[in-house]
């Protein structure tokens, strides 16, 4: 990094329509340092940097709070450059990343490495979960895990049955006694799949029709093990944050009666479950196979409006990339999991045209409470004295998804062919400007996220 690059240019932002904390005002920013430095009327300096914020709105950077960036041991998916920078073209600032990575992010020095490779290739700001499993509980408890983003089950299962917690009430216990951070499961009931399973081999044989998935992995399935772990959670007032929230029913198990600051028992809805339902199979196929699944409309549906009414917390991704040719073989074989975080923030602002949500609520949902839930520091919120952390964008700008504005390192995505209405024009990082007009400025990477 040459000196012109070290030192940070003071950018101010004028005449910007800026949404935050639940309004939506026209002002000015400038930014520097690092940090937002001031938001009012601003008067042009000599040594400023302007841009014209005439007839934009400017975001906080969006947090993903659900992420597998596939780094290190799966790189050929992924990466922590390619998929960060996918990120910053759909305004994602901050990611955490799920433990199953090669290998499993089991230990503090696994989590370290992650820490040093991303530290090396993230532009957007980062922080890692470690993973928990039946194998590892006892090394978990004897960690200062309060020191932690937060701890998860999340993808393990893809290295072998039986390390799914909602499967081990024991193990998830023991955890629940003893962990000090948030505990982010994955709820599905593996023994439910397991004879769902069974039931359609036995009919279809090893190509079942992917529009069964949502029968495997089931709203029984689902219901049951999130059932469980909250009545858990409570026994043992454990901080349980339960991810990808899939189904209508589930979305009745939580509250909008207490503060997010208040809250114990928090959950997350991913945008392929509020874009997409059962309907897409016949189109899409095995390329919108997640799990948990997609389901039905009136689950898509059921999962918005609980979005809204706060019983569902934050929007996250469970961006997932694969390659196409392992997406796309019989069922059994197919990759779970999809790439999706480039074109969140563009989701969730189709639903604010067609009148859905509020795009005060999408900021809530997506910067906001992702800050307050996992206590990261100074990011979030468009303040003085914050990182700027920022995302500008027009709402009126049309584009299409194609193959050659795909960033991913795999290359596609379940959304190709599908327009948008509004569009990421320029992204910050830490002050940085990283990406203006599809063009990307990468002389810096983002951060590690701290906690408060």
């Amino acid at each position: 990094m040459n000196e012109e690059e070290r030192i940070q240019k003071k950018i101010l932002i004028k005449n910007v329509s800026i949404v935050n904390e639940g309004i939506i005002k026209t002002a000015d920013i400038l930014f520097f340092d690092s940090m937002i430095q001031k938001v009012g009327d601003i008067k042009m300096e000599s040594d400023f940097t302007f841009i014209d914020g005439t007839g934009k709105y400017l975001l906080p950077g969006i947090i993903d709070g659900q992420v597998h960036f596939r780094d290190p041991g799966l790189i050929h998916k992924g990466d922590l450059y390619t998929e960060s920078k996918a990120a910053i073209a759909g305004g994602v600032t901050s990611f955490i990343d799920m433990p199953n990575t090669v290998p499993n992010v089991l230990s503090a020095d696994t989590l370290s490495e992650k820490y040093k490779i991303a530290s090396q290739k993230s532009l957007a700001n980062y922080g890692f979960v470690l993973g928990v499993n039946g194998g590892n509980i006892d090394y978990l408890i004897d960690t200062d895990t309060s020191k932690l983003i937060g701890v998860s089950d999340d993808g393990l299962y893809f290295t072998g049955k039986g390390n799914l917690l909602a499967d081990n009430p024991d193990v998830l216990e023991k955890l629940f006694i003893n962990c000090k951070s948030i505990i982010a499961i994955h709820s599905e009931k593996e023994q439910i799949i397991d004879e769902n399973e069974n039931l359609f081999r036995a009919k279809y044989g090893e190509d079942v029709p992917i529009k069964f998935h949502p029968h495997i992995r089931s709203e029984q399935a689902c219901y049951e093990a999130t059932k469980s772990m909250i009545e858990l959670a409570k026994k043992h007032n454990a901080r349980l944050h339960i991810l990808h929230l899939s189904t209508e029913a589930e979305t009745h198990l939580f509250n909008n009666n207490i503060p997010l600051e208040k809250k114990r028992i928090t959950t997350e809805v991913s945008v392929h479950h509020l874009w997409f339902s059962d309907q897409d199979y016949d189109r899409l196929g095995t390329l919108i196979k997640w799990n948990p699944a997609i389901k039905t409309e009136k689950d898509k549906n059921g999962l918005l409006k609980a979005l809204i009414d706060d019983r569902i917390d934050i929007v996250t991704t469970d961006h997932a990339p694969h390659l196409l040719e392992e997406k796309q073989l019989p069922y059994f074989q197919s990759m779970s999991g999809a790439p999706i975080i480039q074109h969140s923030l563009n989701i969730m602002l189709e639903f604010y045209k067609q009148g859905k949500i509020a795009l005060e609520k999408v900021v809530e949902k997506m910067c906001h409470n992702p800050a307050t839930l996992y206590r990261i520091d100074k990011r979030g919120f468009i303040r003085e004295g914050y990182y700027a952390d920022l995302v500008l964008v027009d709402l009126n700008k049309t584009w299409t998804v194609n193959e050659g504005n795909i960033l991913y390192k795999c290359g596609w995505s379940p959304l190709l062919g599908t327009t948008f209405h509004s569009k990421v024009t320029h992204t910050f990082v830490n002050g940085h400007l990283v990406y203006a007009n599809e063009q990307f400025h990468e002389m810096v990477c983002g951060q590690a996220l701290r906690i408060k």
